[in-house]
């Protein structure tokens, strides 16, 4: 490929490269580097206002074009389907296909929503409509709004020139030589792919662990919307990402996992992933490596609904994880893991518990409206929970017990039915810059042996004291802010008040 003729022809709407300042002609810039990146080669994308000199003849200038190019990049947008020209352009590079005796050549860019893909009944009556909407396409619909260095939109062009690399090299391998009719099992590539799922049978396989098993390392499995009754078993490095509307991308499982995670390194992003019963499961079991568990919601009428365990370090982002039979997430025999966005509500059991050498870090999470304590860390848990807003618990929003000892750093606690934070049974724990406020118990409680330190934290407008310590509790208590509690700043008993350190306190 000398990058003399085109290899690919961009069909489009003019309107949409004008209206975003360009977008489509940096689109096309991009992703012509993107493929030379991992071809080697230039890689020629036609683009109309910029391949036609002045005064040559439109029309025939394109008919050649396309009559050249081995890939048609369609712009979809509510106007191609609008549009004479784009229209003739995707019939035109239709019959190559065909004459080819190809099937991959015409490689959809969803750019903007378009209604025209979204009505089953209308699509169905437009031949050129259904033939996009069964393609495999690139979508950009949120990316429009981000800038082409994002991650986001890097990783999509990514996988876009991944799949015109691999399509190009189809093109240029000899037929496989036939000595008699074999069953044809689909495999992937030893290079990395692109593999979909589609239920309807429209892609590479109809269920998810069909891709997995055929899968090589580092490949990507896109998910196409459909129920896939089934649980999946992620033993090597891979993406599966969910293509569309996470609702509709539902994995359900019965007397298993619906996920388990025993690999080094991966992704999964976008899937709907319910554990349905029928014993003790976790929906998601993530038993080794660091697992990326993004835009996920995930549930478990079983057990919990996120186990992290063995020293695994997954991060888990912008998930919802929410009515767990038991607890939400669960650290524990030396988990690790990095929690951030997360909103984890509506469990029957703590929202998160850490225990037995977990050490988890919790970031911006909304941990509210569970049936228990919003976090527990007990039995030697650890635990960095920082900037998390725990809320509405009908225990309290942080319990500390049996050697627990997390560091909690500009939280805010409240609203819980029950006390702010808890400290009993020797639990330990740090808490600094905190705001622990309008609980219907003390701010924070802490009896039989607990021993915290509390430090610059605010704990007002709770429904009995700030601080309430009692049974042999102690801890050290300074530059926190303890006025406008309902009974005041203290309740000390005598036994508790010489474990007591107190300091600059405002009250």
């Amino acid at each position: 490929m000398t990058g003399e003729k085109p290899i690919a022809f961009m069909s489009y709407s003019h309107f949409y490269d004008e209206h975003d300042g360009g977008a489509l002609t940096t689109f096309c810039q991009r992703l012509s580097g993107e493929v030379r990146v991992h071809t080697g080669e230039d890689f020629s994308i036609f683009q109309d206002r910029k391949d036609i000199k002045w005064g040559q003849a439109w029309k025939a200038r394109v008919d050649e074009s396309l009559n050249e190019v081995t890939f048609l990049i369609p712009i979809t947008t509510p106007n191609f389907f609008k549009s004479d020209n784009c229209r003739n352009e995707l019939n035109q590079f239709l019959e190559r296909e065909k004459t080819l005796g190809r099937e991959d050549l015409i490689l959809p860019v969803y750019y903007i929503e378009t209604p025209l893909l979204k009505d089953s009944i209308r699509r169905k009556e437009d031949e050129l409509a259904q033939i996009i909407n069964d393609r495999q396409y690139v979508n950009w619909r949120e990316l429009r709004f981000e800038s082409f260095g994002s991650s986001e939109a890097r990783k999509k062009m990514a996988a876009l020139a991944v799949q015109i690399r691999d399509a190009l090299e189809e093109r240029v391998s000899p037929p496989p030589k036939i000595d008699e009719p074999k069953k044809y099992i689909h495999r992937a590539s030893k290079r990395n792919s692109i593999l979909i799922v589609d239920p309807m049978c429209r892609g590479d396989y109809a269920t998810i662990p069909e891709a997995i098993e055929a899968a090589n390392p580092g490949d990507i499995i896109l998910v196409r919307p459909g129920l896939y009754q089934e649980g999946l078993v992620i033993d090597k490095p891979l993406e599966i990402v969910g293509e569309g509307e996470r609702y509709e991308i539902e994995v359900q499982a019965t007397g298993r996992n619906a996920l388990v995670f025993r690999t080094t390194n991966g992704r999964v992003a976008n899937l709907t992933l319910r554990q349905m019963g029928g014993g003790n499961w976790y929906c998601v079991d993530i038993a080794k490596g660091r697992l990326i568990l993004e835009d996920c919601d995930i549930s478990s009428q079983s057990s919990v609904c996120v186990a992290i365990h063995n020293g695994a370090d997954p991060r888990l982002r912008r998930n919802k994880i929410h009515d767990g039979k038991s607890s939400g997430v669960f650290v524990y025999e030396n988990g690790k893991g990095t929690l951030e966005e997360n909103e984890i509500f509506g469990n029957s059991q703590p929202g998160v518990a850490i225990i037995t050498g977990g050490n988890p870090t919790l970031r911006r999470n909304k941990i509210h409206d569970g049936k228990n304590t919003g976090v527990f860390v007990y039995k030697n848990g650890k635990g960095t929970l920082e900037e998390n807003e725990i809320f509405r618990n009908s225990q309290p929003g942080v319990d500390i017990a049996t050697g627990g000892n997390p560091t909690l750093c500009r939280n805010k606690i409240h609203d819980g039915k029950n006390a702010g934070v808890f400290v009993y049974e020797n639990g330990e724990g740090t808490l600094e810059e905190n705001e622990i406020f309008e609980n219907s118990q003390p701010g924070v409680a802490i009896t039989t042996g607990g021993n915290p330190t509390l430090r610059r934290n605010k704990i007002n407008k709770n429904k009995f004291q700030a601080i309430y310590i009692c049974e042999g509790g102690g801890g050290v208590i300074e530059d926190n802010d303890l006025r406008d509690n309902a009974t005041g700043a203290w309740y000390i008993s005598a036994d508790s008040e010489p474990n007591v350190k107190r300091a600059r306190n405002l009250e």
